[in-house]
């Protein structure tokens, strides 16, 4: 029997594909979960038309991305703390932080994006990429400084 993937399944494929499963992988297993549908005429023209809209929508997040990195690239974080002689700080800096500041200049960015490692504990400049979409990651600039 022919098949249209709804979801992702493991062994079989992706969403939107066509698949040949035996009759009763796909009443017993597929169907009833609404993983798949029958590969009818009517259903092959809708899957088709939902993936050219998928393609659109992942077009245009790709384009927000890509804006909002130019932003992200064109800041630059500067924080002043308390620091030792040599340099370490009594505070850090961390990912909450770098977003508390992205949303101070008017850019949403959610924390698990902020790609730190762990929190900045020295004074100096760094470099710390935020992953704004598959293929977009943007570098914002971080200078700590002691008071």
């Amino acid at each position: 029997m022919k098949v249209i993937l709804m979801t992702d399944v493991p062994t079989l494929g992706h969403r939107g594909e066509t698949r040949e499963v035996a009759n009763g992988y796909a009443r017993n297993f597929l169907l009833p979960r609404k993983m798949a549908v029958a590969a009818t005429p009517a259903n092959l023209k809708n899957v088709e038309h939902l993936k050219r809209q998928r393609v659109k929508e992942e077009h245009r997040a790709l384009e927000a991305a890509k804006a909002t990195a130019a932003r992200i690239e064109g800041l630059t974080f500067t924080k002043t703390a308390r620091a030792s002689e040599d340099g370490h700080l009594y505070g850090s800096v961390s990912a909450q932080d770098v977003v508390e500041f992205l949303e101070r200049n008017q850019v949403t960015v959610e924390k698990r994006r902020v790609q730190l490692d762990e929190p900045i504990k020295a004074v100096g400049d760094y470099q710390v990429p935020v992953r704004l979409h598959g293929d977009v990651t943007a570098t914002l600039a971080i200078s700590v400084a002691a008071e």
